[in-house]
């Protein structure tokens, strides 16, 4: 029988979990935040941050929060500590939390753990975020590709932003800025159950 498959929000003991999934995805690329830098981003917008539960077991998480279109979070950098980064030439943006609507939810963070990947469970947590969106009123989604991952995105509906992010953005060489418009459908939560069938998805389930 397969494995029931959650998601949720994540709570104060998912950490721990959450910290190792993100060390082992983005270590390899210079990219890893660190626990404070995660935690900060998800206390911006608590309701667009899940948890993907598989069985009894943390199998990946995904971390979003409303940033205005072609702007983005600078890596390391706790959100209080300053306003966002701009890609499109007018410095920095001002700053984001979750009562402002800027009609963007921006997907910083997306791991699934390695032993789980090509299972289709990305696209579990793309499609609650896309509930989550549509109930906040959002018209876009947008995220950085990193490491590769942008033909994963582009097979997804993302369309890159090439002009968005300037040399030494801190996001590597090969990073580059997409977006898309929020899936029409219902807004309210998608129901959990077992996992779904579907076809291999890429390696790179890392945003």
């Amino acid at each position: 029988m397969a494995e029931a498959v959650r998601v949720r929000r994540i709570a104060p003991g998912d950490w721990d979990a959450i910290v190792e999934l993100e060390r082992d995805a983005y270590a390899p690329l210079g990219l890893s935040e660190g626990r404070a830098a995660l935690q900060d981003r998800a206390s911006v917008s608590p309701g667009t941050c899940f948890l993907l539960d598989v069985g009894s077991r943390c199998a990946g998480y995904a971390l979003a929060l409303p940033c205005p279109p072609f702007h983005y979070p600078e890596l390391g950098r706790r959100e209080g500590a300053g306003p966002m980064r701009s890609g499109r030439g007018g410095g920095p943006g001002r700053e984001e939390g979750a009562g402002f609507r800027t009609g963007n939810l921006h997907l910083h963070d997306i791991v699934v753990a390695r032993p789980l990947r090509r299972r289709g469970l990305a696209q579990v947590l793309l499609r609650h975020l896309g509930h989550a969106a549509r109930a906040r009123g959002d018209a876009r989604l947008s995220l950085i590709a990193v490491g590769g991952s942008a033909g994963f995105w582009s097979a997804r509906g993302f369309v890159p932003h090439p002009r968005v992010l300037p040399p030494g953005s801190g996001y590597g060489t090969d990073a580059v800025y997409m977006s898309k418009p929020v899936p029409p459908g219902r807004t309210g939560p998608p129901a959990t159950g077992s996992a779904p069938q579907r076809r291999p998805s890429p390696h790179h389930e890392v945003s």
